[in-house]
């Protein structure tokens, strides 16, 4: 077996750094290149995944942020498009279901925000249920995240009106 001296180790170890070092470098550039992220500003890319769940379209809140109007299996639902900066470059959405004149009570809302981990359910001021999900797109998100998260909206939806007793 040949012995490297001191010199010769230290140059094969620099060797060995660098080469990881390109190697790594070279997959991050990779993925940062064939990464498709949707943000914000992403409104169309947004508004075609939620009709891959039923009929939404686009709409404006009063203040001019977007805003999806949507349907799950007869539910209408809005995903709001928040903390906007001249109604783009939009940080997050809100996913949002209401049931006008269905007023479950407390311990019904209670029980779903203690059993379930997705969705957050409330009486509004005037006592009719809701429920909302929130997801940040502040530095992006792939589309099949968002497709995934979409899919968990749907179910929340779905599930959140058994729970509370909704009739379609």
């Amino acid at each position: 077996m040949v012995q490297l001296g001191t010199w010769e180790t230290t140059m094969t170890l620099k060797a060995l750094i660098l080469g990881a070092t390109l190697t790594l470098g070279t997959a991050c550039s990779a993925f940062a290149a064939g990464s498709d992220l949707i943000d914000g500003n992403d409104v169309n890319a947004i508004l075609e995944l939620a009709r891959g769940y039923g009929e939404a379209k686009l709409e404006k809140q009063d203040n001019g942020d977007p805003k999806i109007k949507g349907d799950l299996d007869g539910i209408t639902y809005a995903i709001y498009f928040m903390n906007c900066t001249d109604n783009k470059d939009c940080e997050d959405l809100n996913f949002y279901a209401g049931f006008l004149d269905l007023k479950p009570e407390m311990d019904v809302i209670n029980s779903w925000n203690r059993d379930k981990r997705f969705g957050k359910a409330y009486l509004d001021s005037d006592g009719d249920a809701v429920v909302e999900m929130d997801l940040n797109l502040e530095h992006g998100i792939s589309s099949d995240n968002l497709d995934a998260d979409i899919s968990v909206w749907s179910l929340v939806v779905e599930q959140y009106a058994e729970h509370i007793g909704y009739e379609k």
